[in-house]
């Protein structure tokens, strides 16, 4: 499973409620901006549903989404544009774990989307010097790798069915909060780490498999796109593991959610006389 995963705008936002949750939370904790109006990047921002948010927020901000899906950066689109307060949204293709700014950034965001880059952490340095000084660098990540719904997914990829075509599993991984707020801290940046997990109550029939179609299934997918039957049958296998660490209850079945969330200031200068 080498290959960039295929996204699926439709099949991601079928839980959007739940998904933009966590963002709604990051985005409360984010202190105010230095500059007016606010110069933004929202990294990873898959269908632009964050990043409309964002606008709605902060309408004379100029903001940037930035995405390595052509399929996600095509849903965006609807989002381009100009907003009510003077502002404006566009999007652009990059590969966000290489991605140099070249301009400053009052505020560089990302939702469920590091967890994609290895070695994600490399980037936080030139990430911090792109800041406007009192800018912010703002993520939120799953740290639910060790959640069975992770560990069911990486034990089938590597049973003898699976393991010569999908391989080891590629489910995305995230540092714990304590790495994080080292990594920043060391960086000079302030920074506020914490963790919650969510009590998500899905509705309908396999619902945490939909859900795991939309993200953590997209490299099994991609890799199994060629072969509808070995699509089903996987699938199928996944599902039944799936219902059996999820029961289903008399209100729909219960799926813990794990967040990570950061948000690290860069220092602002004092004032003159100070």
């Amino acid at each position: 499973m080498d290959a960039t995963p295929a996204w699926d705008p439709r099949q991601y936002l079928r839980h959007a409620g739940h998904r933009t949750r966590p963002f709604h939370d990051l985005v409360a904790r984010v202190p105010e901006l230095p500059r007016t109006p606010a110069r933004i990047a929202d990294l990873g921002c898959g269908p632009g549903t964050g990043t409309a948010l964002l606008a709605a927020l902060r309408p004379d901000a100029r903001i940037t989404g930035l995405d390595n899906s052509p399929d996600m950066l095509a849903a965006a689109t609807a989002h381009t544009g100009p907003t009510g307060g003077g502002g404006r949204i566009d999007f652009a293709h990059a590969n966000i774990g290489a991605w140099e700014p070249t301009e400053t950034f009052d505020l560089i965001i990302s939702n469920a989307a590091l967890h994609w880059v290895p070695g994600h952490t490399d980037a936080f340095p030139r990430w911090a010097d792109a800041l406007t000084p009192g800018g912010t660098l703002a993520f939120q990540v799953p740290g639910n790798h060790s959640a069975p719904s992770h560990t069911i997914l990486r034990e089938l990829c590597e049973e003898p069915r699976w393991r010569q075509r999908l391989g080891a599993a590629r489910t995305g991984s995230a540092r714990e909060p304590a790495d994080y707020l080292a990594h920043l801290s060391g960086l000079g940046l302030t920074a506020d780490v914490w963790e919650t997990t969510y009590l998500q109550l899905l509705p309908g029939e396999d619902p945490v498999l939909d859900w795991l179609k939309g993200t953590t299934l997209r490299p099994v997918l991609t890799a199994l796109a060629d072969d509808p039957g070995a699509t089903e049958e996987f699938l199928h296998t996944c599902a039944t593991r799936l219902r059996k660490a999820y029961p289903r209850g008399p209100h729909g079945t219960v799926f813990p959610f794990r967040r990570i969330f950061a948000v690290a200031r860069k220092p602002a200068p004092s004032p003159p006389g100070v």
